[in-house]
């Protein structure tokens, strides 16, 4: 058994275990402990959220008084606590961007994981992250409220350090986060900007 099938192993068995719809609901909670993104009475709008582990810890953390508002194309089953709004949508509609603005006002966090279908060619797949990256961050940057925070993930590629240069433009702290429960070898990788500048 290789390490990276081990690895793997130990998050998806431990995901499944704490009862919790993926690993990557690890990645967030090391993220949360560190930079204490988001708080109770929150709102927060989650893109790319199926199948809803980060959802399943967003709405523990902003309980009862905060919202949960849940992005994905593909559908979410699972029966979420009553803070939790979910939205069948595609991202890139301008449709969707009128509606969450006229719906849901504003957040206080933005959240993406959303992750392209990979070839396994690096720079197209890079490519594809990078476009679902930057529309991740024009959503942040209309809806989120002064002051707000966002963290989305980006494959490590050509379009990386552009689009790094334009988050430190836009956020007072901007960091990049690579998580224990990400593979080693995996080319994802987070960037938090907090504070949004007025």
């Amino acid at each position: 058994m290789s390490g990276s099938y081990r690895f793997q192993d130990h998050y998806f068995h431990r995901a499944k275990k704490d009862h919790y719809l993926a690993r990557a609901f690890y990645k967030l909670e090391e993220i949360q402990k560190r930079h204490r993104l988001m708080r109770r009475g929150d709102r927060v709008l989650d893109l790319g959220a199926a199948p809803g582990s980060w959802v399943q810890l967003v709405s523990g953390v902003v309980g009862p008084s905060g919202r949960v508002v849940a992005v994905d194309i593909k559908p979410m089953e699972h029966p979420f606590e009553g803070n939790v709004t979910i939205l069948e949508r595609d991202v890139f509609e301008d449709a969707f961007l009128e509606e969450l603005q006229r719906d849901h006002g504003t957040f206080d966090v933005v959240l993406s994981d959303m992750a392209p279908a990979t070839s396994g060619i690096r720079s197209a797949d890079s490519a594809r992250s990078s476009l679902l990256f930057e529309r991740a961050l024009a959503v942040a940057e209309a809806t989120l409220r002064p002051g707000g925070h966002f963290l989305a993930k980006i494959f490590q590629g050509s379009e990386f350090h552009d689009l790094l240069v334009r988050v430190k433009q836009r956020f007072r702290q901007v960091k990049v986060v690579k998580p224990d429960a990400s593979r080693k070898v995996s080319k994802e990788i987070y960037i938090l900007g907090m504070e949004l500048k007025g």
